[in-house]
């Protein structure tokens, strides 16, 4: 059975949170052991190595030039392993710059729900790495064969970014999307032009002391990559609130996956689900994300260091922060995070 195949329980669709609208209070785990420390001993290792083998050099005794060549190739040991544990030694798929486009071949193709599909794409070498990293994410292309034009769109992978020999991508396909229709369309064995990664807002451990992310529908990609990258580092203690809307309750992506956050982190991350058509048990939010929703669960403007991250379609962008103008242009702040009194440097638009 291969990892792909495993792992399909996980996009079952979970039974709803039951909860009632509220702001729980958050409290600070202790960190885990110092991982560096593991780090240090592979150092050392790779020195008391290098040391074993030319240690009878030294027989010639200090100062002699087999001991002073003995000395060097200790040094040249340590600092190669140093450098490699810094750069880790991995190869990456996808390195930017000049690199232009590369081929992944679709291995499988799986339906999470009614409009939705997990991709898993292999890297040219099972030793790779994809090469992202967060936030950033990918460009993707191919040529219609009635178009003069290539189609290309972005999407936010939501496997690991060290996870090896593959990229996932979870893609919902639109009536009229060109590139999702040709997504849902590929059958195993047929490949993708990609291209990347594309920076986005760079992540570091702590940036912010509470960060807040409001998606709608596959806007949950991005938001998914930033909640992956905190909390599986121990040394990231951000606080995390999430607000997802969706029309109906198949349509939650991710569901288990963020449950799974909230069971293991209830203090450090909360969910807030709403739904255009919720079933009768629903007892989460209702119609549209509203103000007076975001107004009772996102940290208030007046805190310095938060964040507020917004991804969704664009009519749910326009009323909460407005659209942003290009890739490169965060566009005016308008809607209900400025009505809320929140300044354009504390909001990012996915």
């Amino acid at each position: 059975m291969s990892l792909f195949v495993a792992s399909r329980s996980v996009f079952r669709v979970a039974a709803p949170l039951k909860r009632q609208l509220q702001v729980r209070r958050y409290a600070t785990e202790p960190p885990s052991a110092d991982p560096k420390k593991g780090n240090k001993i592979l150092l050392y290792g790779a020195a008391a190595a290098a040391l074993a083998g030319v240690g009878y050099y030294f027989l010639g005794g200090s100062g002699t030039p087999v001991a002073k060549k003995a000395e060097e190739k200790i040094k040249d040991a340590t600092d190669t392993a140093a450098e490699k544990l810094s750069s880790g030694d991995v190869k990456k798929a996808l390195t930017g710059g000049d690199q232009g486009w590369v081929s992944l071949k679709l291995e499988e193709a799986e339906p999470v729900n009614h409009n939705s599909k997990r991709f898993r794409f292999r890297l040219p070498e099972d030793d790779m790495v994809s090469g992202l990293h967060v936030a950033s994410a990918i460009l993707t292309k191919f040529k219609p064969l009635d178009a003069e034009k290539p189609v290309i769109r972005p999407y936010t992978p939501i496997s690991d970014e060290d996870a090896k020999g593959y990229i996932d991508l979870l893609v919902k396909k639109y009536p009229n999307g060109p590139m999702s229709t040709h997504l849902h369309d590929m059958v195993p064995g047929q490949r993708l032009e990609v291209k990347g990664p594309i920076p986005k807002y760079p992540w570091s451990a702590n940036k912010h002391d509470h960060i807040a992310l409001i998606a709608g529908g596959t806007g949950i990609t991005p938001m998914w990559q930033l909640c992956r990258a905190i909390f599986k580092n121990p040394d990231d203690q951000t606080k995390v609130t999430l607000v997802f809307g969706n029309v109906s309750e198949d349509d939650i992506l991710l569901k288990n996956e963020l449950a799974g956050l909230e069971n293991h982190n209830p203090r450090r991350f909360r969910a807030f689900y709403v739904l255009d058509n919720p079933p009768k048990h629903w007892t989460g939010g209702q119609g549209y994300i509203n103000k007076d929703l975001l107004k009772t669960v996102l940290p208030e403007p007046k805190n310095e260091n938060i964040k507020i991250f917004v991804c969704g379609p664009p009519g749910m962008m326009e009323s909460i922060s407005g659209n942003k103008k290009s890739p490169n242009d965060q566009g005016e702040l308008k809607g209900i995070l400025k009505e809320l009194g929140y300044s354009p440097d504390q909001v990012y638009k996915f």
